[in-house]
């Protein structure tokens, strides 16, 4: 009397219908960008991702990427705060600009 119980099915992991629309509507910008020919890179140079500096044999392995935990990290550190300037270091070090205090009256 073994086997599997009949009654008990494993449930499939489904998108949200949220997420397949969004997916279905919003096209990644780098589906947009013409790229030169090269038969030195993958996929002859024409699937990239800008963010992540990589290339791709198809369509398909590129939108696969896009879906992926390290590319939503990179697009989040890329969206992030802005590096620092100069201006920055230089305050920083105390090199900035002088504060010389509220300007007095002169008499």
């Amino acid at each position: 009397m073994g086997g599997k119980c009949p009654h008990r099915r494993v449930k499939k992991r489904r998108y949200s219908h949220k997420t397949f629309r969004r997916d279905k509507f919003l096209k990644p910008e780098s589906e947009k960008v013409a790229l030169p020919f090269d038969e030195d890179l993958p996929g002859m140079g024409q699937y990239y991702c800008l963010h992540c500096d990589r290339y791709f044999a198809n369509v398909t392995v590129r939108d696969d990427h896009f879906k992926t935990k390290k590319h939503k990290k990179r697009l989040k550190i890329m969206a992030g705060p802005a590096p620092h300037t100069q201006l920055d270091a230089d305050l920083a070090a105390g090199m900035g600009m002088p504060d010389n205090g509220p300007k007095l009256m002169s008499t």
